[in-house]
């Protein structure tokens, strides 16, 4: 057992000199993931997209039509530009001024309180999502309130008292209460799963391209040596600072990140530190291996870094799981991020704990296994072939 942490301790400070003298991995792994949080948590900082410029084109004209106009000035999203005609809105949109225009037609009042419908029109541009649904979600709403305004005026001119004339104008009462993301805002649903990620590649990318660097210099045999021939003594002895350092950096992003970027948390410290160390531990395997599939560090570098979009769109928090193709789910599933992204998500923002996802669970230490054995093996034939050739 002495020899077990001689030999560990041994490859741990081997670890950390060749961290401190490449500029590439003290960048990538004591900068970059810092750097990232702030920077892509403060585009989202805010969360919703505000005074969103909206083009109105009031024909009508009256007092309905300007209570309409009010009401939607008054959403949060909205920022309205006056426009004189239909023409001049549509040309506003075209040329990026507004991002869409509302257009109320002479005689909407009247249809109204006639108990005719009455056409508005909201035309909006697609080509950017986020501001399109908010501004259709916002502005739908506003014109159901008016529609039953109308139809709740008439039912009491019928002779009904207030109780019946809204049940006559509302039979149905839709309840929509929104639960965890509350604000049902892009940046409370992403950055959680954001910071994750961050946590994720920064450390595949250091790691990996240590281990290329190892096997770039022929080093490999040597860190075996230094582990006392031991390949599992040599994958953690090297490992051992990449696990210390990430679950430091968990710990900050679930503290000062969540604080700063003013992000809910629902969940039990204890789940949600119990599952980011699983996460980690089976994605210092998985960069292992990666690194032990390239010769040269700059190559892995630049495949690293090429596959983290691919990665963010596999792992079932842009484009939901199910929903992906038969081929990628397979691929999704050998992802620690998959599995993860369950569990840390249901903790964070709707708290449950880890016996609420224990599939999940299962799922992150079966690929743990998986990446272990993969590693170990890779080990072994590489110092096979180093044998071999020295």
């Amino acid at each position: 057992m002495p020899d077990f942490f001689s030999h560990i301790g041994r490859v741990f400070l081997r670890e950390l000199k060749l961290i401190a003298s490449d500029h590439s991995l003290t960048l990538t792994l004591l900068l970059a993931p810092l750097i990232y949080a702030f920077f892509y948590g403060s585009i989202y900082q805010y969360k919703v997209e505000e005074q969103v410029l909206l083009g109105v084109v009031d024909e009508d004209n009256t007092d309905l039509s300007r209570t309409f106009v009010e009401q939607v000035g008054n959403l949060q999203i909205t920022k309205l530009v006056r426009a004189a005609n239909m023409e001049d809105a549509q040309k506003s949109m075209y040329y990026g001024d507004t991002q869409g225009f509302l257009f109320l037609p002479k005689g909407m009042e009247k249809n109204l309180l006639g108990l005719k419908q009455a056409d508005v029109v909201l035309v909006v541009n697609g080509a950017r999502f986020l501001p399109s649904s908010e501004l259709a979600m916002g502005i739908t709403n506003i014109g159901m309130a008016v529609g039953a305004g109308v139809r709740l005026k008439y039912n009491q001119m019928q002779g009904n008292n207030n109780e019946i004339a809204m049940r006559e104008t509302m039979p149905v009462n839709f309840d929509y209460r929104p639960v965890y993301n509350t604000r049902s805002s892009y940046g409370g649903f992403l950055l959680p799963g954001l910071l994750a990620l961050i946590l994720q590649q920064t450390l595949l990318i250091g790691l990996a391209e240590s281990v290329a660097l190892d096997r770039q210099r022929k080093h490999l045999g040597q860190v075996i040596g230094m582990a006392g021939n031991s390949l599992s003594t040599a994958l953690w002895g090297k490992s051992l600072f990449y696990f210390i350092l990430f679950c430091g950096y968990a710990a900050f992003f679930m503290t000062v990140n969540y604080r700063t970027l003013d992000i809910p948390f629902r969940g039990h410290p204890l789940d949600v530190s119990i599952a980011f160390v699983l996460f980690i531990l089976t994605l210092i395997p998985m960069g292992f291996t990666l690194g032990t599939l390239f010769k040269g560090q700059l190559l892995t570098a630049q495949l690293m870094v090429f596959s983290t979009y691919p990665f963010f769109l596999l792992s079932g928090l842009a484009w939901p799981y199910d929903s992906l193709p038969r081929g990628m789910q397979l691929l999704s599933s050998l992802l620690p991020t998959t599995p993860f992204l369950k569990i840390y998500i249901a903790i964070v923002q709707s708290g449950a704990g880890l016996g609420d996802n224990m599939v999940s669970v299962v799922h992150l230490l079966l690929l743990w296994v998986f990446y272990v054995s993969l590693a170990l093996w890779r080990l072994s034939f590489l110092r096979r072939k180093e044998a071999g050739l020295s």
